[in-house]
């Protein structure tokens, strides 16, 4: 067993983890994220979410390929994070994006903001596993060493971090298939400029005991996993339990979302009602066209 990677991530806040993935998985990750890619998802047509300028979001990436579920329950991965979270940790979120190539700053530094910091007063741990689907030059993870657990998570101005030595600082370029761990309360960024596309999948685990804070309570963020049936042959139980198997505690029925752009919405559905009236136009006059043509064939034999 490797306890010096746990110790790294106590000390440090990250540690990378060489080796993770098999080129096969590797290969199977890379073709099923990009087929989500080719288009935003809409209707009947699966794809990305975009919510913002710069990320195009892929949500729930275990029901994608065998290599996601095997890379999140990866027995290293499950070994560290016994050691560094305790026995009651779930991976809680799986999704990836990919960041457009940009030079503005619109992932700063931050600790990620999860927890209700107003019923929790210590900083309970949270950790997440990155994993590279491109290679990644520019645009890097960028982790201060040694910023987590300090305070509760929050938006970091660039004023705060502009002393920090460049040593302190861990810069995870790498090529595709690269895997690292940290701490979510650490200050850590994506950097800029972005000069290539970066394909990227995180994975969240955290004891899902600790009472969430309100606006991922309203957004359903942490909802039960969707998984695929597929690729769920050879689970544990302990397996079964990282991925939440019968655990409703952050599960809520009828969930709704709150909507948003609703006109827009509503002018996109009046516009496809349309194309679809116009289909069935088409459908009807070929029909009458087809049997005119058999009518018109009887009479003259």
């Amino acid at each position: 067993m490797n306890h010096s990677l746990t110790t790294e991530l106590e000390q440090n806040g990250i540690v990378l983890l060489p080796n993770l993935l098999t080129l096969a998985q590797l290969r199977g990750m890379q073709q099923a994220f990009e087929v989500k890619l080719r288009r935003m998802r809409w209707n009947d047509f699966d794809g990305y979410e975009k919510t913002e300028l710069y990320r195009e979001m892929i949500q729930d990436v275990l029901t994608l390929d065998q290599g996601f579920v095997d890379v999140a329950l990866h027995p290293l991965v499950k070994q560290i994070l016994r050691e560094y979270i305790g026995e009651r940790f779930q991976l809680v979120e799986a999704k990836g994006w990919r960041s457009l190539a940009t030079k503005v700053d619109f992932h700063g530094w931050h600790g990620d903001a999860w927890y209700d910091q107003k019923r929790v007063c210590d900083i309970p741990k949270e950790v997440k596993l990155g994993v590279y689907l491109t290679e990644v030059r520019s645009g890097a993870f960028n982790y201060s060493k040694g910023t987590h657990r300090k305070q509760h998570p929050r938006p970091v101005r660039s004023s705060e971090v502009q002393d920090v030595p460049r040593s302190h600082i861990v810069e995870v370029t790498g090529p595709a298939g690269s895997a690292f761990l940290f701490d979510t309360s650490g200050i850590h960024r994506q950097s800029i400029p972005m000069l290539e596309p970066r394909q990227a999948v995180f994975f969240n685990y955290h004891d899902p005991d600790v009472p969430l804070q309100q606006e991922d309570l309203h957004y359903y963020r942490y909802h039960p996993l969707l998984l695929n049936s597929a690729f769920l042959g050879n689970l544990s139980e302990e397996d079964r339990r990282i991925l939440g198997f019968g655990d409703k505690r952050n599960y809520v029925h009828a969930y709704e979302r709150q909507a948003k752009d609703t006109t827009l919405q509503a002018f996109i559905k009046f516009l496809f009602d349309v194309k679809l009236r116009l289909n069935q136009l088409d459908y009807y006059q070929g029909r009458l066209y087809a049997k005119a043509k058999r009518v018109i064939g009887v009479g003259q034999g």
